[in-house]
């Protein structure tokens, strides 16, 4: 299996050749932009109900996923997510996990194990939610963002992410959910809580979130007007 990423980073889009007949990838239930007419596609729960609800409703994926297999060399397939912005593919060697803010996960090998993991009380009040979903096992992983997406490499100096631009991080990372400054930062300042990484790992974040675009076209709304009866 082969994949490029093309037109990166505003409206990100994965090319997958396959080099023999066999091989399969899994996506998001509705990440299929275009295929070649003789790849087969069958839609199921992966990992039985239980888990497949477990990433539901705690992980924002989607209920069913979509595998598609391919009958003769060099079919391809594209995909993409569907908000505009960046793709990342990392290629899993089964010594690390990777752990995804909710609604990241875009594709796959069959071979990458999906499943949710507990944040803690502290994600009760940050973007990241009280799950993630945790990526293990071999193969190609492709997650999405809403924007760019840049990558850091943290140290023992730490790294502090406002929540809503966290996409994901290695699980060499240990992270606290914390204010920016006091009480007159957080109401006053335009900045709200943010994530305070510490250990060893890699992290990835989104120059854009969703909420600040949702307050950036607010004022511009159109509201209904009012009827005096």
């Amino acid at each position: 299996m082969q994949y490029q990423l093309v037109d990166k980073p505003d409206f990100a889009v994965i090319q997958v050749r396959f080099d023999q007949p066999g091989e399969q990838i899994i996506a998001e239930s509705g990440a299929m932009v275009a295929r070649d007419t003789g790849i087969e596609m069958k839609s199921s729960i992966q990992g039985g109900l239980g888990g497949a609800l477990k990433r539901k409703m705690l992980g924002g994926e989607s209920l069913f996923q979509n595998t598609f297999t391919a009958t003769q060399a060099g079919q391809t397939i594209w995909l993409a997510p569907a908000p505009e912005g960046d793709i990342v593919n990392l290629d899993m060697n089964g010594q690390h996990e990777i752990m995804l803010n909710s609604g990241a996960y875009l594709a796959s090998a069959p071979s990458v194990n999906l499943d949710t993991k507990w944040g803690g009380a502290k994600g009760f009040f940050s973007g990241t939610g009280f799950f993630l979903l945790k990526c293990t096992g071999q193969g190609p992983l492709f997650f999405n963002a809403f924007g760019g997406i840049h990558v850091v490499d943290v140290g023992p100096a730490g790294y502090i992410v406002d929540t809503d631009h966290v996409v994901g991080f290695t699980t060499g990372l240990n992270y606290q959910v914390t204010k920016v400054g006091g009480l007159k930062s957080l109401f006053l300042g335009g900045e709200g809580l943010v994530c305070r990484f510490q250990g060893q790992g890699r992290l990835w974040i989104s120059t854009r979130a969703p909420g600040g675009l949702a307050s950036f076209l607010h004022p511009f709304r159109r509201v209904k007007p009012q009827t005096n009866n």
